[in-house]
């Protein structure tokens, strides 16, 4: 599946440039913004594998757009780029997750190897947070699974396994998760 792109710069030439070495790259740029708020809402309709954007830019700078874009998980990784090699907006991009940090103008050479690294490195990261959550979601439910149990122990007067092999069954016969029925059992006995 061919990557898709964001490209942000407020320089139509700029964008147009990448856009070209994307193309010929076989990347999918999906869409253009020219200011930090087009560039939200563009991720909002693609969410796509990568945003490229420009640091300096009108209205909503590519810093505070990288920001929100990240944090409302709207792309996988962002590029950013900026004219300036200054300590600062380095920093900064590393503040706001940026998986990397070109200077223009572009060396064609490492321009491509960094995209790909980029869009590796975030579909990395979105895994992880993907099991991650999962794993949360797993020990909540078995911390949920036990007190359930107790209550079921305790209100039926039954052992630990006949409390587990109810649970076990209202949830095969309600085809819904343990977790699921647990909750509501906990809910039922507030």
């Amino acid at each position: 599946m061919r990557k898709r792109i964001v490209i942000v710069d407020d320089e139509p030439i700029t964008r147009m440039d990448i856009r070209e070495l994307l193309s010929e790259a076989g990347y999918d740029v999906v869409g253009e913004a020219s200011d930090g708020f087009e560039a939200i809402d563009v991720c909002r309709k693609f969410t796509p594998d990568l945003v490229i954007m420009d640091i300096k830019m009108p209205i909503l700078d590519g810093l505070k757009a990288s920001k929100m874009i990240m944090r409302e998980k709207l792309a996988s990784s962002i590029l950013l780029l900026s004219a300036f090699n200054d300590r600062d907006y380095i920093q900064q991009a590393k503040e706001v997750g940026a998986l990397g940090y070109l200077v223009k103008p572009l060396d064609e050479k490492s321009f491509i190897p960094t995209v790909e690294v980029a869009i590796a490195r975030g579909h990395e990261i979105h895994k992880l947070e993907h099991d991650f959550e999962n794993v949360s979601q797993k020990l909540d439910d078995r911390k949920t699974i036990d007190i359930a149990k107790g209550l079921l122990m305790k209100e039926k007067s039954i052992v630990e396994d006949e409390a587990y092999n109810l649970l076990r069954k209202l949830s095969m016969d309600r085809r819904c998760s343990m977790g699921q029925i647990a909750r509501e059992i906990v809910i039922m006995y507030e």
